[in-house]
């Protein structure tokens, strides 16, 4: 079944390729949607997919990429959207 979560990852996540390797590790979980750098200094993943690969995206927004420092994500349950790709947005 198709779900849809807003993922907000906090902590040293700009300017660490964190946009980069999300989307890469979006693609590896073959789910749709986005990811954007927020004007507070976090990053704000828009996901949809099936619940375990989702789950995987977001065990490894704790992780990040290799420079980030994760201080904190949360993950909220939405609307699906039905996105047709997952981009990197500014």
């Amino acid at each position: 079944m198709l779900r849809h979560y807003n993922i907000t990852v906090k902590g040293k996540v700009q300017r660490v390729s964190y946009r980069f390797c999300a989307h890469a590790q979006a693609m590896k979980c073959n789910l749709t949607g986005y990811v954007r750098n927020l004007h507070t200094g976090d990053v704000f993943i828009e996901v949809e997919g099936e619940e375990d690969d989702i789950n995987k995206l977001i065990d490894w927004c704790y992780v990040g990429s290799p420079l980030s420092e994760v201080k904190e994500v949360n993950a909220v349950e939405s609307d699906v959207k039905n996105f047709e790709t997952f981009e990197i947005k500014k």
